[in-house]
């Protein structure tokens, strides 16, 4: 049953002080997270589904959300992983022949708390001006407890995202081609969507939780290792970087995507910076070095590879964003590996650079071939 549009007031109440007044949506209460905005003007089920989002409160920029309603289909996870969710204004009777209920429906399963009705744009320039911000939204009167609120905010902080959103056990999932390359996807918090990509490639997939370390891949003999998107500052993972060295000594191709691309970019000795506000969206340009060609791209993340931090002869730039030049790939071809920001198996988003997956699968048969 659809939760219809009231009146009870909600508040966004932000780090410096700053409080924004609308209406609440999904459930009531109050949540804490670091504010932070995405541009895409479809695929919020995915966002609200992509365990990179753990810890975050999500402003989505693009006006109306909601107006096809939503499907289980969709998700990128099996739950919700925002702290709270931020719209202008949500639609109430959703058109699509896929629609199975409201995004108030979702959020009320998902316990999260929403609020709409604000001046998102107004928002939005403040996070872009000064940065991304800790805030909280809250369905009490945030004014007689604005001193409390602001050092909840102060003191709030995911511990280990990853460990928060990675499976506890292996999960193992097969094509049905007669021959396939069997691939490791560790799981720092993967899209349903790499996965299906890995299938559509015709591989064999083991879901790997994020701690599994050599000896787990040894016994798994994989030809091929997936190091996928996540959660949280790459820097706060140590035994993952360590277990990823052991990875490389290992000898087997490796791909890695969005914190993937990080977590192997520091292994390799590379730093890491926290970017102002980050890159989350359906629309960001990438420019492919090696094929003199930009392809727009889906993106969700809060830190970026230090392009010139690499050590001599550890890997080289291959993608880099023609917004503000950060980098958006490497290509390590000593220890038969590459890693890219973005994500090329975008849902919803543009698919342009799927490609990587069949390079990944070259890889991965030249390997089998003896050709490595």
């Amino acid at each position: 049953m659809s939760y219809f549009k009231n009146d009870k007031r909600a508040y966004i109440l932000l780090a410096d002080g700053t409080v924004y007044e609308g209406y609440h949506f999904g459930v009531e209460g109050t949540t804490f997270g670091e504010v932070v905005f995405t541009t895409g003007m479809t695929g919020y089920l995915e966002v609200l589904t992509d365990p990179s989002y753990c810890g975050q409160i999500v402003l989505q920029t693009y006006p109306l959300i909601g107006n096809y309603g939503v499907n289980t289909a969709d998700m990128e996870s099996e739950k919700s992983w925002v702290a709270g969710y931020i719209v202008k204004e949500w639609c109430e009777e959703p058109s699509n022949f896929r629609n199975a209920g409201t995004i108030n429906d979702f959020l009320v399963s998902q316990k999260v708390v929403g609020i709409w009705g604000v001046d998102t744009r107004a928002i939005t320039r403040r996070i872009r001006e000064y940065g991304t911000v800790g805030g909280c939204i809250t369905t009490e009167n945030v004014y007689d407890k604005k001193d409390e609120l602001l050092a909840a905010i102060k003191a709030n902080r995911v511990e280990k995202p990853v460990q928060a959103v990675t499976c506890t056990e292996k999960g193992w999932y097969y094509t049905r081609e007669n021959r396939a390359n069997h691939v490791a996807l560790m799981d720092y918090g993967y899209k349903h969507n790499i996965l299906h990509k890995l299938l559509e490639f015709g591989c064999n997939v083991t879901v790997m939780p994020a701690n599994s370390d050599i000896n787990d891949i040894r016994r798994l003999n994989p030809d091929g290792i997936m190091l996928s998107n996540g959660p949280g500052d790459p820097m706060d993972n140590p035994e993952i970087i360590e277990n990823i060295k052991d990875f490389i000594d290992y000898g087997k191709p490796i791909f890695g995507i969005c914190l993937g691309h990080q977590l192997l970019a520091i292994a390799r000795g590379a730093k890491t910076v926290k970017l102002k506000y980050g890159h989350r969206g359906l629309n960001q340009p990438v420019k492919d070095l090696d094929r003199d060609r930009v392809y727009i791209t889906s993106q969700n993340h809060g830190y970026a590879v230090v392009s010139d931090s690499l050590p001599e002869g550890a890997g080289r730039v291959t993608h880099v964003n023609v917004n503000d030049g950060t980098c958006e790939g490497i290509d390590y071809p000593d220890i038969h590996a590459f890693t890219v920001q973005f994500h090329p198996e975008a849902s919803a988003g543009p698919n342009d650079t799927g490609y990587l997956f069949e390079k990944f699968c070259d890889l991965m048969e030249r390997g089998q071939q003896g050709c490595l």
